[in-house]
């Protein structure tokens, strides 16, 4: 039962860590880590980071404690930031863990000058993250419609919100197939995926839950790979479709989330839109929902 979940990637010995990027934080001069007892703003949690793994010279996750009383749908983001200098800053962060994890975990991208990216990438186990009490998104079961087929589609770190719910007993309740799509540049920026993947299948209940539901299709645009292209491209083609051994698009049974970079959230919505689906949204629920909230 273990062994079910289905991988479209061969195996590749270059998807590995860089062992000589893990945890190797450097402070700059104008972030300094703040301790669990340091003054923070009213309003906002201050949470102890727990774990950082830096992935490539673009992307890492971290995991940091959960609030008390902190609720959240999977699929949801909250706005997390950082006191720099004397002033905090915050941007929006998918929750990438599912809503029942006792922790929170993000997925971010590295901004060599981004106003919080610059500084988060930096952080270490034991510093403080700033987080808001209220999440929000688009990204959760209740915007969609019910379906047969639920397709998540994603480029770089937009794969953050669909690591939530993947991990989401309440997804396979609501779909008999969910299909994860994950686009990035290169191979190595596809680890995450494959270490989700991994977990579910070795983890103590999820393995049971999601069984041979959870399709996991990732691609790369920049080097030699067995699936190669941007997926929109491939939903063109009907190559996505034949690899996966779907019909193409329907809108009286397929439903869709879109996560990723502006231009990859216009096309696909095209496709989606092409193939007869409808945008949805929390208060109006549809055939497919885009989250358009960003990280900078």
């Amino acid at each position: 039962m273990r062994e079910r979940i289905v991988y479209f990637a061969p195996a590749d010995t270059r998807i590995k860590r860089d062992a000589t990027s893990m945890n190797a934080p450097a402070k700059t001069d104008e972030f300094v880590a703040q301790p669990a007892a340091a003054k923070v703003p009213d309003g906002v949690y201050a949470e102890t980071v727990l774990a950082v793994e830096h992935y490539t010279d673009h992307m890492f996750r971290f995991r940091m404690t959960r609030p008390a009383g902190f609720r959240f749908r999977s699929g949801e983001f909250a706005m997390i930031g950082l006191m720099v200098g004397d002033k905090p800053v915050y941007r929006a962060y998918s929750i990438a863990s599912p809503s029942w994890d006792e922790e929170l975990e993000f997925f971010s991208i590295k901004v060599p000058d981004g106003p919080l990216t610059s500084h988060l990438q930096k952080i270490k186990p034991g510093d403080t993250v700033l987080m808001r009490k209220k999440p929000t998104g688009t990204l959760v079961l209740d915007a969609l419609t019910p379906g047969k087929r639920l397709y998540m589609f994603s480029t770089g770190t937009g794969i953050a919100p669909f690591a939530s719910l993947i991990r989401d007993p309440e997804t396979y309740e609501k779909f008999d197939e969910v299909i994860l799509t994950h686009t990035c540049r290169e191979i190595a920026e596809l680890k995450y995926g494959f270490d989700l993947m991994e977990e579910i299948r070795n983890h103590e209940f999820l393995a049971e839950i999601v069984g041979d539901k959870l399709k996991h299709y990732p691609t790369v645009t920049r080097e030699e790979y067995a699936y190669q292209g941007r997926i929109t491209d491939l939903i063109d083609n009907g190559k996505l479709f034949a690899d996966l051994g779907v019909p193409p698009l329907d809108p009286a049974v397929d439903r869709g989330m879109i996560c990723g970079s502006t231009a990859m959230l216009k096309d696909t919505k095209e496709r989606l839109e092409n193939a007869g689906l409808t945008e949805g949204a929390n208060s109006k629920p549809a055939e497919f929902v885009i989250e358009r909230a960003f990280v900078g």
